[in-house]
């Protein structure tokens, strides 16, 4: 009970706190609490007092974010009015309230971190904790993993509440129409055989962007000499190109140059999209068996769902439904167009 009565007092004074170095004293005496639970293997101490650690530290954060865009931060020196004397109601700099540029940039960067990220990223501190788990706080590899967690379900939960659904996720396989150099002896084997096929300019022509969000991925296939116009389409589609991956096959296909046995997957964005964390991304190259023609593996449904699990997806020129997902397209299940 003491120490829930500690607990609460301290949330009481942060939030009552109205200046830069009475938040810093909240921060400092909740990280030496910290450090005193840890040494005497008090688990709920040490839960709470990294708790308040991190919500002074975006306290301090936001009001230092704040101080910039209002009355500005003095970065050390007179501020002079003309008389040679020093103003009385001068700026303080950052080391006179002993915040030092470490503390002040990992503040500035929790303060950004939107309000639902940041309170999943609490939850996930206070559990790791409670399972035995000894985590620094210093912006680690593990913690950039959570931070980029909490940001994915950020935007999933704000696009979810958009009055008009916009996806987070869009996966496209076009039915490109290749031209081959003869059309009487070089069909045999073509796309149209399978399925009605577009000219690249109908495809540059349909409004995805009315359905992305405005923080949005494009998964875009594209066939090795089809690669010029998907990036053409990417472009139309209002997504600019940031990487790829490729399916190695396990079969050999056609080709004018080379036999071609891999496909491309390219990925573009718009918005503000969080990229993978550091250590979660997977290999650029993909081996998967070659199913029905134009079919394409599980294993890249599985690693965008990995990359990207809360946001809404939707997939064009879908031909099966999938858990989670809307589809679109010629051979898209009814009951599940979008």
């Amino acid at each position: 009970m003491t120490q829930l009565v500690r607990y609460e007092t301290a949330r009481s004074a942060l939030a009552e706190a109205r200046s830069v170095d009475e938040v810093k004293d909240i921060r400092d005496k909740s990280e030496a609490m910290r450090a005193y639970a840890r040494m005497a293997k008090d688990t709920q101490l040490e839960i709470d007092a990294t708790e308040l650690r991190l919500r002074a530290e975006r306290r301090l954060g936001i009001m230092l974010s704040e101080q910039k865009q209002t009355i500005g931060m003095n970065r050390g020196g007179w501020q002079t009015c003309g008389s040679g004397e020093e103003p009385q109601d001068r700026i303080p700099t950052l080391a006179e309230v002993g915040i030092d540029k470490k503390l002040s940039s990992r503040a500035q960067r929790i303060g950004g971190i939107g309000e639902q990220a940041f309170e999943a990223m609490v939850e996930s501190v206070r559990d790791r904790i409670a399972s035995g788990e000894r985590i620094g706080l210093n912006i680690t590899t593990a913690d950039k993993k959570e931070r980029r967690a909490a940001r994915e379900r950020d935007l999933a939960s704000r696009q979810a509440a958009l009055p008009n659904k916009r996806y987070g996720v869009i996966y496209a396989d076009p039915e490109w129409r290749f031209e081959v150099y003869n059309r009487d002896t070089g069909m045999d084997r073509a796309a149209d055989n399978h399925y009605p096929t577009s000219s690249t300019e109908d495809i540059c022509n349909r409004p995805v962007a009315d359905i992305a969000a405005d923080d949005c991925v494009l998964f875009l296939w594209a066939t090795v000499p089809m690669l010029p116009d998907a990036l053409r389409v990417m472009d139309a589609w209002d997504f600019q190109y940031k990487s790829h991956c490729v399916w190695a096959k396990d079969r050999v296909g056609t080709g004018y140059w080379f036999r071609n046995q891999h496909e491309i997957l390219l990925v573009g964005t718009r918005g503000n999209v969080p990229a993978p964390a550091m250590g979660t991304q997977v290999e650029s190259l993909v081996d998967a068996s070659v199913g029905r023609h134009s079919e394409k593996p599980a294993k890249f449904y599985e690693l965008i769902e990995r990359y990207f699990p809360t946001l809404p997806k939707i997939e064009l020129n879908a031909r099966a439904a999938r858990p989670g997902w809307d589809a679109w397209g010629y051979e898209a299940p009814v009951n599940e167009m979008a």
